[in-house]
């Protein structure tokens, strides 16, 4: 797993923004998206409750990709794995970088991206060792285990980063 590698091994790099209006999937979700990536963007700006907004999303583009309703336990906990992913992404955003200010997913048939942008400067990492019994700090821990890789991404010039995670399609 990698907090220092911008990208992943299959360098598919950062998600371009979708256009300006929220959401957008589908294989022609945006243009300029590869041949089959779809692609679904939130805004938090004004969003109260922003990690029950963000699980909701997420679940609806769940549906829409086909990852929901799940026919076998393997698709639902892989479901579930995706929904914990953007909770914990989420959530670290709030705790430690005065909230997020935009969730992208993309998705092709086998990994799903998720992307969370904010203004904070500090860099995530998994909490070592690793303290199981204890309250708190668990987050990228978890977010590392369940992803094939993560990162962060920093553009020069602007404050803030992106810090994004990738998880298998289930078989």
């Amino acid at each position: 797993m990698s907090t220092t590698r911008p990208y992943s091994p299959g360098d598919r790099g950062p998600e371009r923004e979708p256009e300006a209006g929220g959401a957008s999937g589908g294989p022609a979700g945006r243009s300029g998206a590869p041949a089959g990536r779809q692609v679904r963007g939130l805004s938090f700006e004004g969003v109260s409750g922003v990690v029950p907004a963000a699980r909701d999303f997420a679940r609806q583009a769940l549906y829409a990709w086909g990852w929901l309703p799940a026919a076998t336990a393997d698709q639902r906990a892989a479901a579930e794995d995706v929904l914990l992913v953007v909770s914990e992404l989420v959530t670290n955003a709030c705790l430690h970088a005065e909230g997020p200010e935009r969730m992208v997913l993309g998705c092709d048939k086998k990994v799903i991206r998720v992307e969370v942008s904010d203004r904070g400067t500090g860099q995530p990492a998994p909490r070592t060792p690793h303290r199981a019994g204890r309250p708190g700090g668990h987050g990228m821990f978890i977010v590392q285990r369940l992803c094939l890789d993560w990162g962060v991404v920093r553009t020069p010039g602007l404050a803030g980063k992106t810090v994004w995670a990738e998880l298998g399609a289930p078989a």
